[in-house]
C-alpha cells in the first residue's frame, strides 16, 4: 500500500497522533518521504525534535504550516511535493476534541470541531483526485464515537462519521480510502489533545472499551490497513469487563451484545425491573429499602467515576463537587435507568444532587408510599409515568403543541366532570403551552 520512494502527507501530523503514525511509517514501512502539516508548521511544540527523530531514521522530512480548512492552501501544499517523489498517500489526523452533550453543543463549538475534520477531508478528497493521480492510500483517523459509544461527544462524534461516509463515497468511485474509528488512547505525558478522548474516560475505561497504548494503536493500525475494509475500528476490548458491568446492572452497548452472553431480560412492568430489584424492596422496611437504593446509587456513581467502590462515594456529596459533568450525569442516569427500569429524566442528577437524594428519589418512584397503608391510586402511578416521559422526550414545537391540545382536553373534561367552577376551567381553555406544562410540573412531583 506504501511506495517507500513516494510522499506521505499526515494533517496534524505534528501532534500526538500524527507524529505516532509518522514514527511507524518510517520506522515499520520504511517510509522515507514525509511531509508533516500543521496549523502551526515548524513552530509546533516538539516539531524540531521529532524531524531530527525522522531524519536519524532515514527519512526526509518537511514540515508545513497549512490549515487545511483553506483550500487554497491546501492545494499549494499538494503541489509543492516534488514530482521525484511523487504524493502516494495521505494520512488525515488533524482534529480538534471537544466533547459535550447535544444540548451544550452551539454553532461555533460545532464549527471548531468540523473545521479540520469536515472541511479539511473535502479539501483533500476533492484536491488530490487532481493533483495525486498515484495516490494508493487515502487513510482517515476517524474515532469509535461515530458508531457506539458516542455519547457526549456532540459534534466531535458527526464530524468522525463524516470521515468515515468520505471514505465510503471514495471507495465507491474506485478510490482509495480507509477510516480507522479508533478507541480512546492512553494520556502519556507531552501528549496533546488529539489524545483527548482518554480523558473522558474517567475510569480509563467505557462500555468494555480499554484505551489504547501506542504500541498497541500501531499494531491495530497495520492490522486495519491489511483487512481491505473501508471502515475499521481499531479498539482494544475487555469483555469481561462488559459482563461484570451488567451484572451491576449497566447496559450492554448494541455492537458488543453478540460477544458477551447475559441472561435474558425479561419485560419490565410499572415503576422498577419486572423482578429483582421490586421483589428486594418489597421485603424490606422503608428504612432499609433507603439504604439499598443508597447503596445502589453509589454503585453506580463510582462505576461512572471509576472509583474502585461504592464507599468511596459519600451519601451528601455533591456530584457537582465530586466531579459530574453534562457527560457523566448522562451516564449516571443511564445507568440508574438500566438498573432501575424507571424512565428518568436527563436532569436527574441536577434535580437530586447527591447520593441521598437521588435514593431518596428512586425510593419515592419505586415504592411510593412506604410510610401509608393506601397505596397510590392507578391513575396518579399513570401520571407519574407520564410525567417522566415528558420529562424524558426531546420534542419540536409542532409535537409540544399538539400534546399540549390533548392534555388541555383532558384536564377541562376530567375539572368538569368533577364540578370544577367555570372560571378554572376558562383558565385550563386560554393557557399558554409553558404554563399547562407548569401546571403538570406543580401537581405532579415537582
Amino acid at each position: 500500500m506504501l511506495d517507500p520512494e513516494g510522499t506521505v502527507l499526515i494533517t496534524g501530523g505534528t501532534g500526538a497522533l500524527g507524529a505516532e503514525i509518522a514514527r511507524h511509517l518510517v520506522g515499520r514501512h520504511g517510509v522515507r518521504h514525509l511531509v508533516l502539516a500543521g496549523r502551526r508548521g515548524a513552530d509546533a511544540e516538539g516539531a524540531t525534535a521529532l524531524v531530527a527523530e525522522l531524519e536519524e531514521l532515514g527519512a526526509a522530512v518537511s514540515v508545513a504550516a497549512c490549515d487545511v480548512t483553506d483550500r487554497d492552501a491546501v492545494a499549494a501544499l499538494l503541489t509543492a511535493v516534488p514530482d521525484a517523489h511523487p504524493l502516494t498517500a495521505v494520512v488525515h489526523a488533524a482534529r480538534v476534541f471537544d466533547a459535550g452533550v447535544i444540548g451544550e453543543v452551539d454553532q461555533d463549538r460545532m464549527a471548531r470541531v468540523f473545521a479540520p475534520k469536515v472541511t479539511g477531508v473535502r479539501h483533500l478528497d476533492e484536491l488530490t483526485r487532481e493533483l495525486a493521480p498515484r495516490l494508493s492510500a487515502f487513510v482517515l483517523v476517524s474515532s469509535a464515537s461515530s458508531v457506539f459509544l458516542g455519547a457526549g461527544t456532540g459534534g466531535y462524534a458527526a464530524a468522525n462519521a463524516y470521515l468515515d461516509a468520505v471514505a465510503h463515497r471514495r471507495r465507491a468511485a474506485g478510490l482509495p480510502a480507509v477510516s480507522l474509528a479508533w478507541g480512546p488512547w492512553e494520556r502519556t505525558g507531552g501528549q496533546d489533545a488529539a489524545t483527548g478522548e482518554a480523558a473522558r474516560n474517567r475510569s480509563g475505561r467505557r462500555g468494555g472499551v480499554v484505551p489504547l497504548t501506542p504500541p498497541e494503536g500501531m499494531e491495530l493500525l497495520d492490522a486495519a490497513l491489511r483487512t481491505g475494509e473501508t471502515l475499521v475500528l481499531p479498539v482494544r476490548l475487555d469483555l469481561r469487563a462488559v459482563r461484570a458491568d451488567a451484572a451491576l446492572g449497566g447496559g450492554i452497548p448494541a455492537l458488543l451484545r453478540g460477544l458477551v452472553r447475559t441472561g435474558r431480560r425479561t419485560a419490565r412492568a410499572g415503576a422498577g425491573d419486572s423482578g429483582g430489584l421490586a421483589r428486594r424492596l418489597a421485603a424490606l422496611s422503608p428504612a432499609e429499602q433507603e439504604t439499598l437504593l443508597l447503596g445502589l446509587v453509589q454503585g453506580q456513581v463510582a462505576t461512572v467515576l471509576g472509583h474502585t467502590g461504592p464507599d468511596q462515594v459519600r451519601a451528601e456529596t455533591a456530584f457537582k463537587e465530586a466531579g459530574f459533568d453534562s457527560l457523566t450525569s448522562v451516564e449516571l442516569r443511564n445507568r440508574l435507568r438500566e438498573a432501575t427500569g424507571l424512565k428518568l429524566p436527563a436532569t436527574a442528577v441536577f434535580d437530586y444532587p447527591t447520593p441521598l437524594a437521588l435514593a431518596r428519589y428512586l425510593h419515592d418512584r419505586l415504592a411510593p408510599g412506604a410510610d401509608a397503608a393506601p397505596a397510590t391510586h392507578p391513575l396518579l402511578a399513570e401520571l407519574s409515568k407520564l410525567e417522566a416521559l415528558l420529562a424524558d422526550t426531546a420534542s419540536d414545537d409542532a409535537t409540544r403543541a399538539q400534546v399540549a391540545t390533548r392534555l388541555q382536553g383532558l384536564l377541562t373534561t376530567w375539572s368538569t366532570a368533577s364540578g370544577t367552577d367555570q372560571q378554572a376551567e376558562q383558565g385550563l381553555d386560554f393557557a399558554s403551552d409553558d404554563e399547562l406544562f407548569d401546571l403538570i410540573d406543580t401537581e405532579f412531583g415537582h
